[in-house]
C-alpha cells in the first residue's frame, strides 16, 4: 500500500506543487515591504479557507527558527514556536532555490505518518530573505487533492478491468497449452514420446508458446492493473518483448524442423512449403537482432 502511494505521489508531484505553489502566491506575494508575522498569518488564514485537511500552517524566520504557533486542527500539533527547523530539507531547499518547493514524503516527528511539506520563501523590498511559509500534509491526504477526475478515475478502472479479463483469458489459454502438452506425454507413455519425434516436437511446440503467452500476461498484469511503473519500465517492456518474439521464433523453427523431416519421409514434393517456412523464421530471427541492436544502440 505505502509503495503504491509513493508511485501515485511521483505521478502527481507536479500538480500537487502547483497547487500549492498557486495558494501561496495568490495569498502571499513573494516580495513584500517590510513582511511581519501578522501580515504573514493573516495571508495563511485565507489558506486554511481554500484547504481542508493538512496537517499544519507555520512561518520560519531567515535562519529556520518558527517564528509563529503551528495552525493546526489538531491538539498534538499545536505549538512547536521557537523550534529551530534549519536543518530540515525544505528550508534549505526554499532558501536555496529561491522558489516554492515540495519535500518527498518523509515520517511526521510527531505522528509518524508519512508527510509531505511545501515551503515557500517570502522576501522583502530588498531581496533580503525574511520568512519560510510552510504547509504540512499527510500524503493520504495529498493524494485525495490530486486525485484524477471522476471521469479519468472510471476510464482508468474500466481499463483495469478490461486488462484484467484479458489476462485471465490468455492466461487460461496457457495453461490449456501447457496441460495439452502434458497430456499427450502422459497419455501416449513417456516411452512412446520418446519414440515419437513428431509427438515431442508437437509438445515443445505448445510448451514454447504456453510460456510465451505466461509472460506476456504476466507483464500485461503488472504494468495495467497492478499499475507497477517503476523508473526502468522501457527497459523491461524491451525485455518482455525480445522473450516473446523469441519465444514465438523458437515455435515456428521446431515447426520447420518438424515438417522438413516430416516431409522428407512421407512426402518429399511438399518439403518447399517447409523451406518457405524456415525463410519466414529467418527473416523473424533477423527483424529480432535488429530490433535488439537498436533498443542497445539507444541504451
Amino acid at each position: 500500500m505505502i509503495i503504491k502511494e509513493f508511485q501515485e505521489f511521483e505521478e502527481s508531484r507536479a500538480r500537487a506543487r502547483a497547487y500549492f505553489c498557486y495558494l501561496f502566491n495568490r495569498n502571499i506575494p513573494e516580495k513584500l515591504p517590510n513582511p511581519d508575522i501578522e501580515q504573514i498569518e493573516k495571508a495563511l488564514s485565507k489558506i486554511i479557507n481554500e484547504i481542508d485537511d493538512f496537517e499544519a500552517l507555520y512561518i520560519l524566520d531567515q535562519n529556520g527558527v518558527q517564528a509563529s504557533e503551528n495552525i493546526t486542527n489538531k491538539d498534538e500539533l499545536k505549538g512547536c514556536k521557537g523550534k529551530n527547523r534549519s536543518a530540515r530539507a525544505y528550508f534549505y531547499r526554499a532558501v536555496q532555490e529561491k522558489r516554492c518547493v515540495l519535500t518527498d514524503p518523509y515520517p511526521s516527528s510527531l505522528t509518524n505518518k508519512l508527510t509531505v511539506t511545501a515551503a515557500y520563501p517570502v522576501y522583502d523590498e530588498n531581496d533580503d530573505l525574511r520568512f519560510v511559509v510552510c504547509l504540512d500534509i499527510y500524503l493520504g491526504d495529498l493524494l485525495k487533492i490530486t486525485k484524477p477526475t471522476s471521469m479519468q478515475s472510471t476510464f482508468g478502472s474500466f481499463t483495469k478491468v478490461a486488462y484484467t479479463m484479458f489476462s485471465v483469458a490468455l492466461l487460461s489459454i496457457a495453461f490449456l497449452l501447457f496441460y495439452n502438452s502434458v497430456e499427450n506425454l502422459l497419455k501416449n507413455g513417456i516411452l512412446q514420446a520418446l519414440q515419437n519425434i513428431d509427438m515431442m516436437f508437437k509438445s515443445t511446440i505448445l510448451l514454447t508458446l504456453s510460456l510465451a503467452i505466461f509472460d506476456l500476461v504476466k507483464t500485461i498484469f503488472e504494468e495495467e492493473v497492478l499499475g507497477r511503473n517503476e523508473t526502468n519500465e522501457a527497459h523491461d517492456i524491451h525485455k518482455t518483448m525480445v522473450r516473446f518474439l523469441g519465444s514465438i521464433v523458437i515455435a515456428l523453427a521446431i515447426e520447420a524442423l518438424m515438417l522438413v523431416f516430416k516431409f522428407a519421409i512421407t512426402d518429399p514434393k511438399n518439403i518447399i512449403s517447409a523451406i518457405y517456412l524456415i525463410g519466414g523464421v529467418s527473416i523473424l530471427l533477423i527483424s529480432l537482432a535488429f530490433y535488439v541492436k537498436m533498443v542497445s544502440v539507444k541504451k
